[in-house]
């Protein structure tokens, strides 16, 4: 990848110097060899609900289940994305604290890691320097496919770590987030161990705390990656583009992940405007991430988001005739 530097997207901090775009190559890890743009996870696991429904699945560990899942979904959506990436919102230190930790139990990395990518993201979405594009390797058939894969989960395996102090330097001059960060093995044990735990204490069986790590941590852990990752992937390939963005971004909103990533599916309007504290802005588009920041608001533990004005909205959105129909080619 090129160290080029260029235009921070819109709502981001400036480049401070010539700062390299990463900072070393990361491990390889081990490549699970299946078709997993999220459509077969989901099948399997809906197809494994009643074959295990009363032997091996219980409603305990569908209510861990699910806590564990909105604390780690809302945790990455609110808490890593739209606060820390974007400063979409500014949140009181205890606030910022458990939004960070919630966000580290969805398990898809450090905070100022996780920040630092994603910012890399939108600085050079779809083109040279993007970590995860799905239009890396062209526009045929092939390269299109072996492009999802790479977006959905193959760059975590083969992708070199972006470069934080110049991504995030916000968050390495943060004692709490650095805290934070130095504790994320642990975070990422209890969150995977807590249900099992919860399960074993309540059943008072190891069959019980077995279930749980299962369902409520291991599915549950599944279920949440393949949601976020599928933002990478499918919303940059499919999907309705109603506003603009900058020249080669294909950002685009996949409605039927909307509840699931808690409003982060609308994601072309995220792209045309990142700082903006809500996502889904049209009729019927259910932003949950959103409302949440809402509350937060009226609690008093948050203030200044960057709600969506109409004027705004108004300039970026395209021609009725300009292309508001899903996209495959872009």
């Amino acid at each position: 990848m090129s160290a080029v530097l260029l235009d921070p997207a819109p709502g981001h901090p400036p480049d401070r110097g010539p700062k390299a775009l990463t900072q070393g190559r990361q491990s390889a890890g081990i490549l699970v060899a299946l078709w997993g743009f999220v459509v077969l996870p989901f099948v399997a696991l809906l197809a494994a609900v009643p074959v295990a429904w009363g032997w091996g699945l219980t409603w305990l560990d569908v209510a861990l289940g699910a806590v564990f899942y909105v604390i780690g979904g809302l945790g990455i959506g609110t808490g890593f994305h739209r606060y820390l990436t974007h400063g979409a919102f500014k949140a009181n230190r205890g606030l910022r604290i458990v939004l960070t930790v919630a966000g580290s139990s969805a398990i898809e990395g450090s905070p100022t890691q996780w920040v630092a990518d994603h910012r890399r993201h939108h600085a050079f979405s779809d083109r040279e320097g993007d970590p995860h594009s799905p239009w890396r390797f062209g526009e045929s058939v092939s390269g299109l496919v072996k492009g999802l894969f790479y977006a959905h989960v193959g760059w975590l395996f083969f992708r070199e770590l972006s470069n934080r102090e110049r991504f995030a330097p916000d968050l390495l001059a943060d004692k709490d987030i650095r805290r934070i960060d130095k504790l994320f093995p642990v975070i990422v044990i209890l969150s995977a161990t807590l249900p099992a735990v919860i399960a074993g204490l309540v059943t008072w069986s190891w069959q019980g705390a077995l279930s749980a790590f299962f369902w409520a941590g291991l599915v549950r852990i599944g279920l949440l990656h393949h949601v976020t990752w599928s933002i990478n992937s499918i919303c940059h390939v499919y999907g309705e583009r109603p506003f603009e963005t900058r020249e080669g971004d294909r950002a685009s909103n996949f409605w039927p992940l909307a509840i699931l990533s808690f409003g982060e599916s609308w994601h072309n309007l995220h792209h045309a405007d990142p700082t903006c504290a809500r996502h889904g802005v049209d009729k019927g588009q259910v932003d949950i991430n959103a409302r949440l920041i809402w509350i937060f608001e009226k609690l008093g533990w948050a203030a200044d988001a960057r709600w969506p004005k109409r004027d705004r909205l108004d300039a970026k959105r395209v021609a009725a005739a300009g292309g508001t129909a899903g996209t495959m080619s872009g």
